[in-house]
């Protein structure tokens, strides 16, 4: 469809220092269509810059956003709107723009491979049939940046930290709506990652702090720093499903596992990794050798590793050390750390860390020159600016990591609020047992459990780069949404 373009420009240039080729509040609007589900449906794309101000007003940051709204809706009132959001910190929302949710993907082969020449395509799987969606990149990430006073050094804590993101963010969530008369819609936010960190948090600052209340908050391979990376016996012992389900894709599991089916397999490996594995952890050099060695036993045969490495690891097997062991006698190949399926070639077969993440570089491979060309030659927003798919966000600061308790919270006080957490069986990043526990103990109570709903994909950290997974995860996805509206009825207990 012919595309029709207007530039809005509010605010050009100031005396900040701010790249002068990026203006501070700006927008282009486009317009296509695209046949989700067999039917047509019209939207117009808007893209562009957002202020963020101080409680000073003055303008401390510019957002880079792209927002699809359908345009053959009338009422806005019953029309979803989903604000997305990466992770890293400081990854752009690239990802699930082009490749996921939005009305484009990627032109990759149908397990997520990048092919030439690169580019995207239409998306007959997108949710734009069902909600409108705005993809927000923060501080240094895509073309979004930090505005600093001439002659004053920026202030990283303002936007570099879990708290400080969350902050800024919900306040420049709560311009979006305004400006996009976008208050009496049902909202949702959906973060992948860290973003599962972001959007938890934000559930609660949004609804205190901004009085916007929500209808979902969705994770996608969601990283919980409670457990995450904190080499505690609940991070080790959680990570053993994610082991048996990718040494089951690489067929490295004994044959009375490897015959059956995956999700025939997981849920013991999950029993045995919450009520057998983790108290023998946590026993720590105080453990029976009988003991020890049992469990070392059954670890070997929920991982595909041998018993000897087990042991010598003292039953903590981290991620780090399975994607270098888990293939080394057997083809010498490396497993990728997002995306287990993938493998790579290391300089030597020896060691316990990869070279490099090879699902990574794969992706990089095809999202780098798709997303450049798609925003500067369809949507027209065109600036010799470097767009970030990573950027410079550190010190990140950790501190006072509260959301999930945030989230809590959030649900306690809003009946409507419902939680969907999708993760991969072969992410090594943020396992999707790890996602299983998170969604756990969000809610101690056990009160508010039949509002949390859980799915799982036989694909990694983007599921949705595996073309049959991506048409399932989106799927979920329009469920959740319309089993989510209020339907006219009260928000009460």
């Amino acid at each position: 469809m012919k595309k029709i373009v207007f530039l809005f420009v509010l605010i050009s240039q100031i005396a900040w220092s701010q790249d002068p080729r990026i203006p501070l509040d700006t927008m282009v609007v486009t317009t296509n269509s695209v046949v989700i589900k067999g039917k047509t449906v019209p939207y117009k794309a808007t893209t562009g810059m957002q202020p963020v101000w101080n409680e000073n007003g003055e303008i401390i940051a510019t957002l880079y956003y792209t927002y699809y709204k359908r345009t053959d809706i009338k009422n806005d009132e019953e029309r979803p709107i989903i604000m997305s959001f990466n992770g890293g910190p400081g990854s752009a929302s690239v990802w699930m723009h082009i490749a996921y949710t939005g009305p484009k993907v990627l032109k990759i082969d149908d397990e997520g491979y990048p092919v030439q020449p690169y580019g995207i395509k239409d998306n007959p799987n997108s949710i734009l049939d069902v909600a409108d969606i705005v993809y927000i990149n923060p501080v240094n990430t895509a073309y979004s940046r930090p505005v600093v006073a001439e002659g004053k050094k920026l202030d990283k804590s303002l936007f570099f930290g879990i708290n400080a993101d969350i902050t800024y963010l919900a306040t420049w969530l709560n311009t979006f709506i305004t400006r996009n008369n976008r208050w009496k819609s049902p909202k949702y936010i959906i973060g992948e990652s860290y973003g599962g960190t972001r959007v938890m948090g934000l559930a609660a600052e949004l609804q205190n702090k901004q009085w916007m209340y929500l209808n979902g908050v969705i994770m996608v391979s969601p990283a919980d720093y409670k457990v995450l990376r904190t080499e505690s016996p609940v991070d080790y012992a959680l990570n053993l499903p994610y082991f048996t389900a990718t040494a089951w894709h690489h067929k490295m599991l004994s044959p009375e596992l490897q015959n059956k089916d995956l999700l025939e397999i997981l849920p013991e490996a999950e029993d045995f990794a919450i009520n057998k594995l983790l108290p023998a952890i946590a026993k720590g050099g105080f453990i029976s050798e009988i003991e020890k060695n049992a469990i070392a036993e059954k670890v070997a045969f929920y991982s595909g590793l041998s018993k000897k490495v087990v042991l010598q690891n003292n039953l903590e097997v981290s991620p780090n050390f399975f994607w270098k062991e888990l293939l080394r006698d057997k083809t010498g190949q490396t497993i990728g750390r997002l995306d287990s399926r993938y493998l790579g070639i290391d300089k030597r077969e020896i060691g316990e860390n990869t070279d490099y993440n090879p699902e990574l570089t794969s992706w990089l491979h095809s999202f780098t020159p798709a997303i450049n060309y798609y925003i500067r030659e369809e949507l027209n927003f065109k600036t010799d600016v470097k767009y970030n798919l990573f950027g410079p966000v550190s010190p990140w600061d950790n501190s006072n990591d509260n959301v999930r308790e945030g989230l809590r919270q959030a649900m306690a006080q809003n009946p409507y609020l419902k939680v969907l957490v999708q993760s991969g069986y072969y992410d090594g990043a943020t396992t999707y047992f790890s996602a299983k526990y998170t969604m756990w103990k969000t809610d101690p109570s056990g009160k508010m459990k039949d509002r949390f709903t859980f799915k799982g994909y036989r694909s990694g950290h983007m599921m949705y780069l595996r073309n049959e997974d991506l048409q399932k995860s989106n799927d979920d996805l329009r469920a959740f949404i319309l089993n989510s509206l209020s339907k006219n009825k009260p928000a009460k207990y």
